[in-house]
């Protein structure tokens, strides 16, 4: 994947971006005045892909997908996502899962730059927002050491967006003052998680990777003074039409986790009894699931 690409054989995509304006005045005008959204050769754009559900790309990411002529993406980025890259784009999967063959952080890293230094205009896209638990600040990290330059365009991160499809808010004012953000899969060494701050009652707790530490999770939140019957949900595939949303309490957390499929999320606090009043989505796709588990 990192032999020499002849670039002249690329496709200029800053000419594809500005023929997908389509035909609406307000649409043309909006990406007419995106003046800050031109991808350079050599230049590497991080990209958020957000939760999966394509809508929710922000105009700057589809822009920027447009103009690549390298995209590198995980399995976190959906199948629709990927759909709007243009067909003579080069896409490298660089995902990992857990319990697979996946590629190494550092090939990923270096193939960011030897594209760079190529002379190709590459996105590097993540699912959810790439400084939320994606690894984006490592990666700019060695480019900055290479001196390539990048850009970095946000996106909406998962406990955001899939909750918001799930029907549960992060905060509300009768259940939650505060929302926590954690990884449930820490680099090997790293800290140990201040287990007495996350199982504080009213607020929000959400877990990213945490399905293979279900257990762990439920032991050390219920140890350190969460009840067993605190509300908790898991949310597969947030915001796409294949969507998942199981409902139940703490002490169950393991049970529910050892049938669910990643991407998920682990949703903790009292904010998920809303689920059942507020889970609009699900009213709207015909493929989306949403229960609860006694």
């Amino acid at each position: 994947m990192a032999d020499v690409i002849d670039v002249a054989k690329l496709a200029d995509r800053r000419e594809k971006a500005q023929a997908y304006q389509g035909t609406d005045k307000n649409i043309q005008h909006v990406f007419a005045n995106m003046t800050s959204s031109t991808l350079l050769p050599g230049q590497v754009a991080l990209v958020g892909a957000g939760p999966g559900d394509p809508e929710l790309l922000t105009m700057k990411a589809l822009s920027f997908l447009l103009q690549a002529d390298v995209v590198l993406f995980d399995y976190l980025v959906s199948e629709d996502i990927m759909a709007l890259v243009p067909d003579d784009t080069i896409c490298v999967c660089v995902g990992k899962r857990a319990g697979h063959h996946s590629v190494p952080q550092e090939k990923t890293n270096q193939l960011l730059v030897d594209f760079a230094k190529q002379g190709h205009r590459v996105v590097r896209i993540k699912g959810g927002d790439p400084f939320m638990f994606g690894r984006g600040g490592e990666e700019l990290e060695v480019l900055f050491q290479a001196g390539v330059s990048f850009q970095v365009i946000p996106g909406i991160t998962a406990a955001a967006g899939a909750t918001a499809y799930a029907g549960i808010p992060l905060t509300h004012r009768d259940y939650a003052q505060s929302a926590l953000f954690v990884t449930g899969h820490c680099k090997s060494g790293g800290a140990v998680q201040d287990w007495q701050t996350l199982a504080r009652a009213h607020q929000t707790l959400v877990i990213y990777m945490g399905l293979m530490n279900a257990q762990t999770i439920r032991d050390q939140l219920m140890a350190h003074g969460r009840s067993g019957t605190t509300p908790i949900a898991i949310i597969e595939r947030g915001t796409q039409a294949s969507q998942r949303v199981n409902v139940s309490t703490l002490d169950q957390l393991p049970v529910i986790a050892s049938s669910a499929q990643s991407p998920a999320l682990i949703v903790v606090g009292e904010v998920v009894e809303l689920a059942d009043k507020l889970q609009w989505f699900t009213s709207q796709s015909q493929h989306s699931q949403h229960y609860r588990t006694a």
